[in-house]
């Protein structure tokens, strides 16, 4: 359902991403019962991929990108939500920053935020247990053969 659907009055229920979920509860359209992040356990909701050609001929690009994302999860474990949500503010320019803060504590009081670049066996099977259960996986694919955690391990050494 969309979301403008069950503000109108169609429906019962809806699925919303954040911070539409809060606006929506803040206007008295609704009320969050239930986070699908904490519900879900944890599932990989973002993930970057490259073919391993350009992997093995783009090492470095990898390497500096695979960097920038696990600074930033640490970042976001080290700052309070006023700090995460005055610094990504920009980027929800119509949403009141007090509303981004108390979506961005939520995540981090629930645990929603990767605390690094590692896409473990366990979420990879959690996501596709998710996908089968909706009708939406044709087939299950063995971790070993499309997730190599090797450059992120790398890093997170450093």
């Amino acid at each position: 359902m969309l979301p403008f659907s069950f503000a109108s009055g169609t429906g019962d229920y809806v699925q919303l991403f954040e911070p539409t979920a809060s606006i929506f509860e803040k206007e008295g359209k609704g009320y969050i019962v239930a986070s699908f992040g904490t519900e879900s356990g944890h599932v990989p909701y973002t993930t970057f991929m490259a073919r391993d050609s350009y992997m093995k001929e783009n090492s470095q690009v990898i390497e500096k990108f695979t960097r920038a994302v696990f600074k930033a999860q640490i970042w976001v474990q080290e700052h309070s939500a006023k700090e995460i949500a005055e610094a990504i503010a920009p980027h929800f320019q119509d949403t009141d920053l007090a509303i981004i803060e108390t979506v961005v504590e939520r995540y981090k009081n629930q645990g929603s935020f990767a605390t690094d670049p590692i896409l473990d066996e366990e979420e990879w099977n959690n996501l596709q247990d998710i996908m089968d259960e909706a009708g939406d996986l044709p087939k299950r694919v063995d971790y070993k053969t499309l997730v190599n955690t090797d450059i992120a391990k790398k890093v997170m050494a450093e």
